[in-house]
């Protein structure tokens, strides 16, 4: 009888072994076929030309080089609005506030605004930023829009990553009267510092993919020039690509593709960059 039991449990353990390896096949295979296929049919447009020249004829000609630095521009500026306010938010709830019904409220929210569409957020940026303060269409406007959407995750992996800080540091410190604030500082948030910094490259990078906020507060399609202060119109390597593959008849295939690309490449490489930080400042901890 304990050996068929023994055997049931075997079972049992195999069967979830299994699938949980499909689900992962069924998830990562898929990711690795649309990025196999966009490196594969963007690499023949790649060049030094399409990476540093202005695109030119309607994006039939030229290179993108505007649409990558206002990408990057756009990202610097999401981050500045982002990352102070998503962390003092965060140590707010996870060092502060008292365990009752406002702060499940408040944390609620901020889970809830996860997943408000990205086009609500381009509506909430047109009419506070661009024409109650007047901002109007540009640089900043977007960036203070796709800040205000990269809050929910900035203030929630900020406030995990507090959590997860072992209560002992922050006792022990505090039992040889160091005051709160310092030991927040000093103890608490170093050893937070990986899951706060991965958070908000993440939400950066996500920030860099964002089409819909951009298009109604101040991203171009063709811009002469790059922005030269924060009340310019710019260029960004999302709108540039639902542009040139939906609104520009006769355009190359390889282009579009190009454009894809480019953008994998940005994204992705916020992604490898989080990652890396994150392993960085974990060995220096240690």
């Amino acid at each position: 009888m304990a050996k068929r039991t023994i055997s049931k449990r075997q079972l049992s353990q195999r069967v979830a072994f299994g699938l949980l390896i499909a689900a992962t096949i069924l998830v990562v295979v898929p990711v690795v076929f649309i990025i196999v296929q966009i490196i594969i049919s963007g690499a023949d447009a790649i060049s030094w030309e399409f990476l540093t020249q202005s695109p030119s004829q309607a994006g039939k000609a030229g290179g993108i080089f505007p649409a990558i630095v206002g990408t990057f521009l756009l990202m610097l500026g999401t981050i500045i609005f982002a990352l102070p306010l998503g962390v003092m938010a965060g140590i707010y709830l996870a060092e502060y506030a008292t365990a009752n019904w406002i702060t499940r409220s408040i944390n609620l929210a901020i889970i809830n605004l996860a997943g408000v569409p990205s086009i609500v957020y381009g509506l909430f940026g047109l009419g506070i930023f661009v024409l109650t303060f007047n901002f109007g269409m540009s640089l900043l406007s977007a960036s203070l829009t796709l800040a205000c959407q990269a809050l929910a995750m900035t203030v929630t992996t900020s406030r995990e990553a507090i959590l997860t800080v072992p209560r002992e540091y922050s006792e022990g410190s505090l039992a040889v009267g160091v005051t709160k604030w310092q030991t927040i500082r000093h103890i608490v948030l170093p050893q937070a510092l990986p899951g706060i910094i991965t958070g908000a490259v993440l939400a950066m990078s996500r920030a860099a993919g964002e089409t819909a906020p951009i298009l109604v507060v101040g991203a171009a399609f063709l811009v002469p020039g790059l922005p030269q202060s924060p009340f310019d119109q710019f260029m960004a390597l999302p709108y540039h690509l639902y542009t040139v593959s939906a609104h520009v008849p006769g355009m190359s295939k390889s282009i579009i593709w190009g454009v894809a690309l480019v953008l994998l490449v940005v994204v992705l490489s916020f992604n490898i960059l989080a990652t890396v930080i994150r392993i960085k400042t974990r060995q220096r901890r240690t």
